[in-house]
C-alpha cells in the first residue's frame, strides 16, 4: 500500500533537510539525533503512562559497568521484560524509549528493564551484545531483590536493539541460558552484509538510509571479516534451532524490511514459533508514532497482548514446579 499519509509527508519534510548521517561522524549524527527525538518526540509519540517507579541500577561488565533503567507498574513478583534501545548501535538513548517502556510495563503489566548498553565506535563489537547478555544474567540472578519472576523473561529491542535480542537469544542458547520465553524484534537488523534487496531497493528516500547503515556498520565492526559473524549478524548463524518464541515485525518501506522477513522465515524452518507482523505504510521508525499514527497504537497494543500470552503461558507451565 501507499505510504501512511502522514508519514508521507514527514518523509517529504525529512527528505528536503540536509542529510546527516552516511559519512558524517558519529558524534554529530548522535547530536542530530537527540535533537531530534527532544524537538519531534513528544509531537509523534504518546507520552508513557504513570507506573508505580523508575529506579536506575549500576551493573557490572566487562571493562566497566553499565546502567539499567528498570519501571514497575505495581508491586510484587512480576514477569520480566529486558529492552534494548535503537541507533545504530552507535546513538540512541534510554530516553528515546522512555515512554514505550512505561507503556509496556503499565499495560502487559510486566517489569520492564532497559540496558543502557555501551556505543560504538568507542566500544565496538562485540561491546554491545556481551553487554546486553550480561545485563540479562545480572537481572536474572538477582531476580529476588528485584522481585521478578526468573523463568519468566522476555527480551525485545528496535532495529539495533532488535539485532542484539536476537543475538542475546542465541548467546543465551549457546552459553546455557537464561531461560526466555519469547524475543520480541521491531524491524530488526539480522544481516550486517548489507546485501538483502529491501536494502538496495529502499535505501534512499525512507529516513533511514543504506548510507547510513554502511557508516553504522563500519563503527560497529572494526574488522570487516567479522560482520557475517552470528553475534553481529544472526541471520548468518548456520543454526537457529532452540531459540525462544518469536515476535517479528517489519515494515512496509524499510530496508532493514527483508532481513527481518528472512530471518523470521529460518526461524520457521528449524520450528522455532514464529509470529511475523509487516505494517503496510510504514517507515522504519514510525512503529513507534502512537501519537501520530492510529495504526502504531494498534500495533502497540498487538505487541501487548503478544507479551502478555508468552509471560502466561511460561506461568502456568511453572505452576507446581
Amino acid at each position: 500500500m501507499p505510504l501512511e499519509p502522514r508519514v508521507r509527508a514527514l518523509v517529504a519534510l525529512a527528505n528536503r533537510l540536509p542529510a546527516t548521517g552516511g559519512d558524517a561522524p558519529i558524534a554529530l549524527q548522535r547530536a542530530a539525533g537527540a535533537r531530534q527525538a527532544e524537538r519531534f518526540g513528544r509531537l509523534i509519540i504518546r507520552p508513557g503512562r504513570k507506573i508505580t517507579s523508575i529506579t536506575h541500577r549500576t551493573i557490572p561488565v566487562s571493562g566497566g559497568t553499565i546502567v539499567v533503567r528498570i519501571y514497575r507498574p505495581f508491586e510484587g513478583a512480576l514477569p520480566l521484560h529486558v529492552f534494548f534501545h535503537g541507533g545504530g548501535w552507535c546513538a540512541g538513548t534510554l530516553n528515546e524509549r522512555d515512554s514505550r517502556c512505561q507503556d509496556l510495563a503499565a499495560d502487559v503489566g510486566c517489569v520492564v528493564a532497559s540496558v543502557d548498553y555501551r556505543l560504538a565506535p568507542e566500544n565496538q563489537y562485540p561491546t554491545a551484545p556481551e553487554d546486553c547478555f550480561a545485563a540479562l544474567c545480572w537481572l536474572v540472578e538477582h531476580a529476588d531483590e528485584l522481585e521478578v519472576l526468573p523463568s519468566v523473561v522476555s527480551v525485545g529491542g528496535e532495529s539495533a536493539g532488535g539485532n542484539l535480542a536476537a543475538v542475546v537469544c542465541l548467546m543465551a542458547r549457546d552459553r546455557g541460558g537464561p531461560p526466555l520465553v519469547l524475543q520480541m524484534l521491531d524491524v530488526p537488523a539480522t544481516d550486517l552484509t548489507l546485501q538483502q534487496p529491501s536494502m538496495q531497493t529502499l535505501g534512499t528516500g525512507y529516513l533511514l538510509t543504506k548510507a547510513a547503515m554502511t557508516g553504522y556498520v563500519k563503527a560497529y565492526v572494526a574488522d570487516s571479516g567479522r560482520i557475517a559473524e552470528p553475534y553481529a549478524s544472526p541471520l548468518q548463524a548456520t543454526d537457529l534451532s532452540g531459540l525462544p518464541p518469536a515476535w517479528i515485525m517489519t515494515a512496509e518501506y524499510d530496508p532493514l524490511h527483508d532481513e527481518g522477513e528472512a530471518y523470521a522465515n529460518r526461524l520457521r524452518q528449524v520450528g522455532v514459533p514464529t509470529d511475523h507482523r509487516q505494517l503496510p505504510g510504514h517507515i522504519h521508525p514510525s512503529f513507534a508514532f502512537t501519537r501520530l499514527l492510529a495504526s502504531a497504537r494498534e500495533y502497540h497494543s498487538a505487541c501487548v497482548k503478544a507479551l502478555q500470552l508468552a509471560h502466561q503461558m511460561a506461568r502456568s507451565s511453572n505452576v507446581g514446579t
